[in-house]
């Protein structure tokens, strides 16, 4: 079975994560993959497969004999889709022999083109995959799982001697918890990677580092006729706080190393207002001056509405991988040498996000990140082509080859 194969059967099954749950998973469309994802793992001839209480799914290859003493591998990608967009009923569309042009998404009235993705006429003459404009397409991270396992059965299949190769699929990604529940010490491995990225041939190992921040505002509300200097309208304070915000520090505005306030839900009445961010910085120092300027514009905003106006509240998600990536840099040397060998040009990029991977850095488990094929992930307009995924593919069994050859000093 071909990788893009397995993601066409993946994405039937609807695994929208829910921040707003208290579950792991946060939705039991997850724990329907799992399962899905356990049986096939075995039917494959995987060893070990296994499932925890809360989705996670392990499994494993074990060494070639006579080669137990080379580095344990591990491949990662997580189940969940982004609860950005509807994950519900996804109609892919197959485009074969695609012209490098607009593509209507169906009869949505959406179009995926060449102006808002001038990548396009780069993948002329590929299977292109897109949505039907109704929902995401779920290769964020689907297509990651499809290849890890298409790798496998590939190994497996073809008998080429490796280390031992371990591979895992976690849910709640998506909503920074996908690292929560993770066995590192039953998982068994020296390194690992993560398949969770964009174009194929990108490899990444710094991220930003991120916090989640909530605004909460508390209003006075009295008749308008009468309210001189005592109403005070929590909608127009959370208002006034965006305002105090850098103006162009915002994702549209932003590139490689550059950080942001992403405001992504805001809510609102005279008496309550909520505002909610992420907040993005590669540079730790950054990190904390933005998470100071927050503390700031709360300061000045009680100090002129009256204390407890605003509550905020900032919750750290991940940090910068980097640092627990660059004393073991052979994993980068390996990784654009097996994308090289693939046929394909690696290019190092900083994430404009986080992954699995960050997280479970920091937890003893260096893991860097691998491209997936995809673009323009969390919305309608996603896409991937069957070439780029037959290309990650390869760089995934040219990875485990290359390890094959080196021992963990």
């Amino acid at each position: 079975m071909k990788a893009y194969e397995r993601l066409l059967r993946y994405i039937e099954v609807v695994t929208t994560s829910d921040e707003q749950s208290s579950t792991t998973p946060s939705t039991p469309g997850q724990r329907d993959l799992a399962l899905l994802l356990f049986d096939e793992m075995k039917d494959m001839g995987m060893e070990g497969v296994r499932m925890d209480a809360s989705s996670y799914v392990y499994g494993e290859i074990p060494p070639t004999k006579g080669y137990e003493d080379k580095i344990r591998l591990g491949l990662i990608a997580h189940m969940d889709t982004a609860p950005d967009y509807s994950g519900q009923g996804v109609k892919p569309q197959l485009i074969e022999n695609y012209d490098g042009r607009d593509v209507p998404l169906g009869s949505s009235g959406r179009v995926l083109s060449v102006s808002q993705f001038p990548h396009l006429p780069s993948l002329a003459g590929r299977t292109l995959i897109t949505t039907d404009g109704t929902t995401l397409l779920g290769a964020d991270n689907k297509a990651g799982i499809a290849e890890i396992l298409t790798a496998c059965q590939s190994i497996l299949e073809d008998g080429s001697p490796h280390g031992r190769i371990a591979v895992a699929f976690t849910p709640d990604e998506e909503i920074g918890r996908g690292a929560d529940g993770f066995d590192v010490k039953g998982f068994g491995c020296d390194f690992a990677f993560t398949v969770d990225g964009g174009p194929e041939g990108e490899i990444e190992y710094e991220n930003f580092n991120g916090c989640d921040v909530l605004f909460e505002i508390n209003g006075f509300n009295v008749h308008p006729g009468s309210s001189k200097d005592i109403m005070v309208n929590a909608s127009l304070v959370a208002l006034e706080i965006n305002q105090s915000l850098p103006k162009l520090d915002t994702p549209r505005h932003t590139e490689g190393y550059e950080g942001f306030y992403h405001l992504v839900h805001m809510s609102g009445s005279v008496e309550k207002a909520r505002l909610e961010y992420i907040l993005r910085d590669h540079s730790m120092e950054g990190f904390e001056e933005r998470k100071k300027t927050l503390q700031h514009i709360a300061k000045v905003v009680n100090s002129a509405y009256g204390k407890g106006t605003v509550v905020l509240t900032i919750t750290d998600r991940y940090f910068n991988m980097s640092e627990k990536i660059k004393p073991h840099f052979h994993l980068i040397e390996s990784a654009e040498a097996a994308t090289k060998k693939a046929g394909v040009e690696p290019h190092i990029n900083p994430i404009r996000g986080g992954t699995d991977g960050a997280r479970l850095s920091y937890m003893g488990l260096p893991c860097p990140n691998l491209g997936t094929g995809g673009y323009g992930y969390h919305g309608p307009y996603e896409h991937i082509t069957v070439e780029g995924m037959d290309a990650v593919t390869r760089i995934i069994l040219e990875l485990i080859r290359t390890y094959a050859n080196e021992i963990l000093n």
